[in-house]
């Protein structure tokens, strides 16, 4: 992670910022121009009212007077002019940055292993990809462009202070040294209070998301009270985190109001006893500098505030390149694209770990002829989801090959291979859509014809058609509308249509109700059919007639074989399994 803790300003993580910034090259060097015509037309304004005192005013030429409020009018309007086309343009500029880095970080998260997802928060993902992305969008509206602007006007009004009055311009400098000390504290001081604002919005972001998705839970082992104290100490630390800020904030402008006060006194004082003497300081000059150090000291203040603005989008870049240059996406260095797959699989001594210090495959050596269909059973934690996984590539594996038709996945294109294998898992999720929504995948190419067709041909159409609006029946947010039976026939469905060559039954007739048992049969036998299946399955009497059935234990296999084969065995892992679940189904139906 680039660092930007206790610096003012990270010039290596602004660099990789502005690469985002280079297909806008003209939108940028616009405002850097508007920026100088606006610092320009801001100082024009108190010169020409020192020229209209002096020269016309005290002098009683009411015509040059009113020649020079003319001057200063159309001075003001473009004035006005510059700084709208300065603010729209470093806003047109930001929105169009951070709208290409969302779509970066997006494509960057889409593309993560699985185990990026198994160790991150979700909440914290979806704080980076919108509140993040739009603090960025601060950086270049309220902050970097209009502290140029503000530099620009500073220099500007230096130059013509010195030029005029080198005596008054000392009494204003003087005071200099104090804002900008009080600025530096502030400006560091900030920097930290904001790094722990993100810190504390990402928990509470994470902790409701986390809570509403899981509210069922929460209700059902009645934890309401205990979440509600939870996240009263969570939003105090949001809290104590802000007004961190509004503390620093409380501290600094009143200590430059009250420098720019003294400033305002000390030029009356001393140019009220020079125009007295008549050493050259005028009524014009007076009200001159008193202006001139207005403009000098309010960017002073102003800089801090949009100081605050661009720290805010500097931390919230920091985490945002995090992600982005972050490796834990999948190397896909394949070039391979067979245009048929026949569904060999072959795994050679694959060894595989989620964590370095637990090894879950242990050397697996395992082949499926094309068109078979094999079951894989055995306890929890034994393996089985591990090698579905690393067969679509979700995870890579340490050691040992696995390979497609003798081709190595890791040789074949990612997009390409995934396309090959469909996996139907036990937790069907469907988005809030219709049902013609979440079985095409809002893919246009997909006709409602073909859905159809393909709906009748596993026998779920009729089920479907009985629903409310049909195939146009909103399932709400996970499918809640429907029951897990409904919601895994729209899963098989999704999978009959994209026609794969390997099929992957991960715990999918685990949990059906007894309305949709025969329907999921029947649509299993269907999509099954003449295609590499791999049924993983802890119901052992739904995979019996499995052309071969894999028993795994503690990231072996240990047995294998026909259900009939593997029931001589007497003393095997499998029929053991198998007696125990038999038992205890008989059991509960006595």
């Amino acid at each position: 992670m680039t660092s930007t803790k206790g610096k003012i300003f990270d010039f290596k993580l602004f660099s990789k910022l502005m690469v985002y910034v280079k297909p806008y090259k003209i939108s940028y060097y616009l405002v850097m121009l508007f920026a100088i015509f606006l610092s320009i037309f801001s100082v024009l304004s108190p010169y020409l009212l020192k020229i209209t005192v002096d020269d016309y005013i005290t002098k009683n030429d009411y015509q040059g007077m009113l020649f020079f409020l003319g001057l200063m009018l159309i001075t003001l309007i473009l004035e006005v002019c510059f700084q709208f086309l300065f603010v729209f343009y470093a806003n047109f500029l930001g929105q169009r940055v951070i709208k290409d880095l969302r779509v970066s970080l997006f494509d960057k998260i889409i593309h993560f292993k699985m185990s990026y997802y198994d160790n991150s928060a979700i909440g914290r993902l979806v704080t980076r990809v919108v509140n993040d992305i739009e603090t960025i969008a601060s950086i270049f509206s309220q902050g970097l462009f209009m502290i140029i602007a503000d530099l620009l006007k500073m220099l500007f009004v230096i130059i013509i202070m010195l030029a005029i009055n080198w005596k008054l311009s000392f009494i204003v400098f003087s005071i200099l040294p104090l804002i900008l000390y009080a600025t530096r504290l502030f400006q560091k001081s900030m920097k930290i209070a904001f790094e722990d604002v993100r810190k504390e919005v990402a928990n509470l972001n994470s902790f409701v998301q986390e809570r509403l998705s899981g509210m069922k839970i929460v209700q059902i082992f009645h934890r309401e009270k205990d979440e509600y104290k939870t996240f009263i100490n969570i939003n105090n630390k949001h809290k104590n985190a802000w007004l961190k800020t509004v503390w620093f904030n409380s501290i600094f402008f009143p200590v430059a109001e009250l420098s720019s006060s003294i400033t305002i006194g000390l030029l009356v004082w001393y140019g009220g006893l020079n125009t007295s003497s008549g050493d050259g300081v005028t009524l014009g000059i007076i009200f001159l500098f008193i202006q001139m150090s207005q403009i000098l000291f309010r960017p002073l203040r102003q800089i801090a505030d949009k100081f605050n603005s661009l720290q805010m989008g500097m931390v919230s870049t920091s985490r945002i390149f995090k992600i982005l240059e972050s490796n834990s996406s999948i190397i896909d260095n394949g070039n391979l694209r067979p245009q048929k797959f026949e569904g060999l699989i072959t795994f050679n001594n694959v060894r595989f770990s989620y964590d370095k210090n637990k090894e879950v495959l242990k050397g697996i050596n395992l082949k499926v002829n094309p068109g078979e269909t094999i079951a894989i059973v055995g306890p929890t934690g034994a393996g089985k989801s591990s090698i579905i996984n690393l067969l679509s590539r979700f995870y890579d594996f340490q050691s040992g090959s696995i390979m497609i038709d003798g081709i190595s996945i890791k040789e074949i294109e990612l997009d390409y291979l995934r396309n090959q294998i469909c996996t139907v898992s036990q937790d069907v999720f469907l988005f809030a859509a219709s049902i013609y929504d979440n079985i095409t995948l809002f893919d246009p190419s997909i006709k409602f014809e073909d859905v159809v067709f393909a709906a009748k041909n596993i026998g779920v159409h009729e089920f479907i058609k009985k629903l409310p609006g049909g195939y146009n029946y909103n399932v709400k947010e996970r499918g809640l509308m429907l029951s897990s039976g409904q919601r895994q026939l729209i899963a098989f469905l999704r999978a009959y249509l994209t026609n794969p060559t390997i099929l992957i039954l991960d715990e999918a007739t685990s949990s059906i109700d007894s309305n949709s048992e025969e329907l999921i049969q029947k649509a299993t036998s269907k999509i099954t059919e003449g295609k590499t299946s791999i049924i993983i399955a802890h119901r052992l009497d739904t995979i019996r007639t499995a052309d071969r059935i894999i028993v795994m234990d503690n990231g072996q296999i240990v047995e294998q074989g026909s259900h009939k084969d593997l029931m001589k065995l007497k003393s095997g892992k499998y029929s053991q399994l198998y007696n125990i679940q038999f038992v205890s189904k008989n059991t509960l139906t006595n």
